[in-house]
């Protein structure tokens, strides 16, 4: 049965076709980031501005979620991203970019940190890739030997494209490495992939496809890059829509078997500070030339009032074993909640759900950060402040 507190929370909400079903504040550690859903238990990467690198939550009935175990991060460090294959959890380990003291300019750690879950709730360090300088940010990894991940690398002056080869966890290894144009040093800039003035170009995050990966690049917009061989990643092509977009793409999500990408803008400033943020589809058809088709319905309201980010910040990503489809997303929208849309028809996207639960105690405005859609369809949502984790369930119309 919902607790008291969850019907409560709900009766505040702002809300179509979306229920809550639980919410747990992380035991005051309320700063969630990435999540995943690995059997019975969910875990959660924190932002790093609690002491915690990592959350272990039961919800085996996820009406009444429950904290099993919590890991703190190192100092000067923070882990606010989680990769799981089989029983091999993996979390970044970065420089925490919101801490501008002289002490954290100079990370405790910097790397992939590698456990055994082969007790899932009590993770086993057995292996470490270290990573010189400011370390690791986003992270892909579900075959058990691969991880693509952002990074920063000696030689090259921003974020690069790193492929790491974890398949032995007790000696992970450089498989290969994809640089932005122009950002290795000695290396000039090609016309083409030189930014506008205020622009920053770096790797974000990356999702491959059998022989494919898809780069978000910030304001460099995405790369398509072949990864037949993984020692010698090449461009396809590159798409770019900043200007006149606000830009910092964040998330570009395959969907192969409609030939199609959808590309998340993150926003990054209060108050809508910044240019124009959106969920992107993008045609790749042919793939060295990809083509934006549409673009997602942007919330109505007074966001921009309310404080903190409005704007996308990342969508469900059809990992698998999850709740996997082309036609239907779930995107995560900062103060303005989660967001739901119909995709059927790529070229006019229709909302269809939404959830902005009331701002967290202390809090001007949630700020719902990242999730996971389970197979049996319940939404796994964290707050990157201090709301923690919500649980949530699509009551709309059905879309496979």
């Amino acid at each position: 049965m919902r607790s008291k507190a969850a019907q409560d929370i709900e009766a505040a909400s702002e809300r179509l076709n979306v229920r809550l079903v639980a919410r747990h504040d992380l035991n005051g550690h309320g700063d969630g980031m990435q999540l995943l859903k690995h059997g019975r238990y969910v875990y959660i990467a924190h932002l790093g501005t609690s002491p915690m690198a990592l959350t272990i939550v039961d919800a085996a009935d996820p009406e009444d979620p429950r904290v099993v175990r919590q890991m703190p991060h190192p100092p000067n460090t923070h882990a606010h991203k989680v990769q799981i294959a089989g029983d091999i959890l993996i979390q970044n380990q970065e420089r925490p970019y919101f801490d501008k003291t002289v002490a954290a300019s100079v990370p405790n750690e910097a790397g992939i940190r590698i456990y055994s879950i082969a007790d899932p709730a009590e993770p086993r360090a057995i292996g470490y890739m270290r990573v010189p300088g400011k370390g690791v940010h986003r992270m892909w990894f579900t075959d058990g030997k691969y991880a693509h991940v952002g990074a920063m690398l000696p030689g090259i002056k921003e974020r690069a494209y790193l492929i790491a080869d974890l398949s032995d966890p007790s000696n992970p290894r450089q498989a290969g490495v994809w640089w932005i144009p122009g950002t290795k040093e000695g290396e000039e800039t090609p016309p083409d992939w030189t930014p506008f003035s205020g622009e920053h170009f770096h790797v974000h995050g990356i999702i491959p496809d059998g022989r494919r990966a898809y780069v978000a690049m910030v304001d460099a917009g995405m790369a398509i890059i072949d990864i037949s061989d993984m020692s010698k990643p090449k461009t396809i092509s590159r798409i770019d829509w900043s200007p006149p977009y606000g830009g910092y793409a964040h998330t570009t999500l395959p969907l192969p078997g409609r030939k199609l990408v959808v590309a998340v803008d993150e926003s990054v400033k209060y108050d809508c500070q910044e240019g124009e943020k959106r969920v992107w589809l993008i045609d790749i058809r042919e793939e060295k030339n990809p083509v934006i088709v549409s673009t997602c319905p942007v919330p109505q309201g007074d966001f921009c009032k309310r404080g903190l980010r409005f704007g996308p910040h990342n969508v469900h990503e059809n990992r698998p074993g999850s709740f996997q489809s082309e036609n239907l997303i779930f995107v995560t929208y900062y103060n303005a909640g989660l967001r739901i849309f119909d995709i059927r028809n790529q070229y006019r996207p229709e909302e269809v759900g939404f959830f902005i639960p009331p701002a967290p105690e202390g809090q001007k405005a949630p700020m719902f950060n990242d999730l996971y859609v389970d197979a049996d369809g319940l939404i796994y949502v964290t707050d990157r402040m201090k709301g923690g984790l919500y649980v949530l369930e699509y009551t709309g119309p059905k879309i496979k």
